[in-house]
C-alpha cells in the first residue's frame, strides 16, 4: 500500500504570515493540534499547539505574533508513492505521529497520521485500538 492510500488530502494550510490566533482557531475547528505552513505552495514548516505554547506565549509573544516567528521549520515528510510500511518504520524512528505528505515536486499533497494508518490496517488489533485512540473528540478534546 502506498501513502496515498491511506492518508488525508485535504489538509488545513497557513502561512508564516499568519497570526497565533489564525492557528490556534484554525486548530480549534479542526480539533488537532498541528498545521503545515506554506509559502506559495511551498511547505516551510509545521506549527503545533505546543510550538504556540512554548515559543509564542511562554516567551510572551501574543495573539499577532507570525506563525513565522514561532514554527519549527525542520520539517520531516513523506511522499505521496512511498510504501506505508517503509513509512511507518521511519515515524517510529523518529517519534512522530503525523506527516505531512508531499508529491515529487515537493508540493504538499496531504497528512499521515497514526490515526490513517491504523484504518488502513484495520484487520490488525493494535491498529483497531490505535484508530479509537488516535480519532478526534477523545476524553481530552478541546472542543
Amino acid at each position: 500500500m502506498k501513502v496515498r492510500d491511506a492518508m488525508t488530502p485535504d489538509v488545513q494550510l497557513c502561512t508564516p504570515e499568519d497570526t497565533l490566533r489564525d492557528a490556534a482557531e484554525a486548530m480549534a475547528a479542526l480539533n488537532c493540534g498541528l498545521l503545515p505552513v506554506t509559502d506559495n505552495d511551498r511547505l516551510v514548516g509545521m506549527i503545533s499547539d505546543r510550538d504556540i505554547a512554548i515559543r509564542g506565549v511562554a516567551l510572551g509573544r501574543g495573539p499577532d505574533a507570525r506563525i513565522g516567528d514561532v514554527m519549527t521549520s525542520d520539517v520531516k515528510y513523506c511522499f505521496e508513492d512511498q510504501d506505508l510500511e517503509e513509512v511507518c518504520t521511519n515515524m517510529g524512528d523518529i517519534q512522530v505521529r503525523r506527516l505531512p505528505v508531499l508529491d515529487r515536486n515537493k508540493r504538499l499533497v496531504g497528512i499521515i497520521a497514526l490515526g490513517d494508518i491504523a484504518r488502513a490496517h484495520a484487520a490488525d488489533g493494535t491498529a483497531a485500538a490505535l484508530s479509537q485512540i488516535s480519532r478526534p473528540g477523545g476524553q481530552h478534546a478541546q472542543a
